[in-house]
């Protein structure tokens, strides 16, 4: 499998990586995602090794550790083998400070992970969300610390504001602090607002997308057709009241465009909407997530060819929206002299943005 760095670091991550929010199985958005338990989370896993898909991502607020749990279960004996990330951040238990990135929840929360991970570090640890009720310099300190301490290797957010995050790189770069080299963020043809300002932001800074929900919430699995009812076995019964809203004329516009690429490139709805974004500019790793080893099986055929340029275009135009101030291109192309739009990926040699 192909590997990249991850934004401008030297840590290579394969192109594809395990999302296991699937595993556990606890509360009603992660059991809807689904219940893989360990034995089914090794057998994942070997396939996931054999494919050569080495980088795994959970958090400790899935399943209530659960997944963080079974995750380090299926991986013992193998931990060199694989590049682990976890997530932390989100209200994980009833007291004050049992949620945000504040020193005292940080060094809980990481060893706690640690333990039920059955590791002595982490490869990436990302905050879950931003802290606006803790000093940025606060967070950034004690997260350098952990870094000095040999507890994680490299750092990342999730789920920020472009000023969230370049005020957080802003302050590292200030006290020499360890930056943030990724930032894990919701990305898809159905959902493409992290190209307004946190793609050009990720291109300036160095800074590589972990992507996940690449299926927009479970819209692009192929199930969802114009005019027919959602299928009984689709988990959007019990999450599309959860994830980012989606008009439907554009959701079926940019499935019947899907179905075109299907039927010339003979691979699923999945596999396209999956490489579609593996071409895009910053992305290091894209998510996958599977309740079966079927499911697996197709995410991983993702990888290994690419969409054409002209079927990338159809595929861009069909999922286009009109995005907002400043970033509509009327406004912008009033100053695109001196501020073009970047548009260039990372080169897979470099770990540094052209």
């Amino acid at each position: 499998m192909e590997t990249r760095f991850l934004g401008r670091s030297g840590l290579k991550v394969s192109a594809l990586g395990f999302g296991a929010g699937t595993f556990g199985g606890k509360g009603p958005l992660f059991g809807a995602w689904g219940n893989t338990d360990t034995a089914q989370a090794r057998r994942m896993i070997d396939i996931s090794l054999d494919a050569g898909l080495t980088f795994f991502d959970t958090a400790d607020v899935y399943s209530d550790g659960a997944s963080e749990s079974i995750l380090g279960a299926a991986l013992k004996g193998r931990r060199d083998q694989v590049i682990l990330s976890s997530k932390t951040g989100l209200r994980l238990g009833e007291g004050p400070n049992d949620a945000g990135a504040s020193r005292f929840r940080l060094l809980k929360a990481v060893d706690a992970s640690l333990q039920r991970l059955g590791t002595d570090y982490l490869d990436l640890l990302q905050l879950h969300a931003f802290d606006a009720l803790t000093p940025v310099e606060e967070t950034l300190s004690t997260l350098d610390g952990l870094v000095r301490a040999g507890k994680v290797r490299y750092l990342g957010v999730s789920n920020y504001a472009g000023w969230q995050l370049m005020k957080s790189l802003g302050i590292a770069e200030r006290y020499g602090y360890t930056r943030y080299v990724a930032n894990q963020t919701y990305y898809s043809l159905v959902g493409r607002d992290y190209e307004w300002e946190l793609m050009p932001l990720a291109i300036d800074q160095g800074v590589g997308a972990v992507v996940w929900s690449p299926l927009g919430w479970g819209r692009l699995t192929g199930k969802l057709r114009r005019g027919q009812p959602l299928p009984a076995t689709s988990r959007l019964h019990d999450t599309a009241d959860i994830g980012p809203p989606m008009e439907q004329e554009r959701l079926f516009r940019i499935i019947d465009a899907l179905d075109v690429v299907a039927g010339e490139t003979g691979k699923s709805i999945p596999q396209i909407a999956i490489n579609w974004l593996l071409q895009r500019p910053t992305v290091s790793t894209v998510l996958i997530g599977a309740r079966t080893e079927e499911q697996l099986r197709q995410n991983l055929g993702a990888i290994g060819w690419q969409l054409s340029s002209d079927q990338i275009a159809r595929l861009d135009a069909a999922s286009a929206v009109e995005t907002p101030y400043p970033y509509y291109p009327y406004w912008r192309g009033h100053f695109s002299e001196r501020s073009p739009l970047p548009v260039q990926a990372f080169p897979p040699h470099a770990g540094a943005a052209p």
